[in-house]
């Protein structure tokens, strides 16, 4: 079911690691972002837009992991936007005639095994290099670009309602997950994009995370803080005093100490 947040955006959660959708309400359309994430949870938001007479005029993909290049028919032909970086990432994921069958082979491992369609994955056109915005007709949907958690990677800022869409970052249930694969620096690209948020807080009055709760004006500082406090104790090689991880973590996310352990020790061995 959507659930309101701000006037005009709305956001629809999955159970699988409470992945969030993003509706942004347009003119003549809305603004879908990272749409996901199982079969029947995508039709459930198809017949959620479809009862309230709404279209979907674009979409957007905050970065290219499996999980935020998702699609489905029934959402129609509108263009799937990313940015630049982004969308050549994804070209390259997706290039071998195996690609979507490593995804599906990799989901064997989760309870959504089957769940997922692959059919439209990734299917995202790239916008010009360093834009500025979305290109549709509803609100100001503000590009911030980093590399904090994988190439291309945006968070979207819409300014008439004052909504962070933060992608995979200011998470209250997973930690900061670092680009360990191809980044030359993670450590500091990580702590630039949270420089870019920190940058747009005092106009946020509601931070979306690609997974967990969407929290108030109160809430951006306090995560922007916090993932920093994490990324800083990664650097200097220990285990911080996190509530999403250890024993205070919520119960069913504890796994969540096991990519903080996995984190530490790539990061030991460079």
């Amino acid at each position: 079911m959507l659930a309101q947040v701000a006037e005009g955006v709305l956001v629809h959660q999955s159970a699988f690691v409470q992945s969030n959708t993003v509706v942004v309400h347009g003119r003549s359309g809305v603004l879908l972002v990272d749409p996901g994430i199982q079969e029947h949870e995508l039709t459930c938001l198809a017949d959620d837009l479809a009862g309230a007479g709404h279209s979907v005029t674009a979409g957007f993909s905050t970065h290219p992991d499996w999980d935020h290049l998702l699609w489905h028919p029934r959402l129609g032909p509108a263009p799937r936007y990313g940015t630049a970086s982004c969308a050549a990432t994804v070209r390259d994921q997706l290039s071998g005639p195996e690609a979507k069958d490593l995804v599906a082979e990799h989901l064997l491992e989760t309870e959504i095994a089957g769940q997922v369609p692959l059919d439209l994955l990734g299917l995202v056109t790239a916008l010009p290099a360093g834009a500025a915005q979305v290109p549709w007709d509803g609100p100001r949907a503000r590009i911030i670009e980093h590399r904090a958690h994988a190439p291309g990677h945006a968070a979207l800022l819409i300014e008439e309602s004052g909504v962070l869409v933060a992608g995979d970052m200011l998470s209250d249930v997973l930690v900061p997950m670092l680009d360990l694969n191809g980044a030359a620096d993670p450590i500091g690209d990580y702590l630039d994009a949270l420089r870019l948020l920190e940058g747009v807080a005092g106009g946020v009055e509601v931070v979306v995370p690609g997974h967990g709760s969407p929290g108030g004006a109160d809430e951006v500082r306090a995560r922007i803080d916090r993932d920093r406090a994490y990324v800083l104790a990664l650097r200097e090689g220990r285990t911080p005093d996190d509530p999403r991880i250890g024993p205070s973590a919520r119960p069913g996310w504890e796994w969540v100490s096991d990519v903080h352990q996995g984190q530490l020790q790539r990061l030991a061995r460079h």
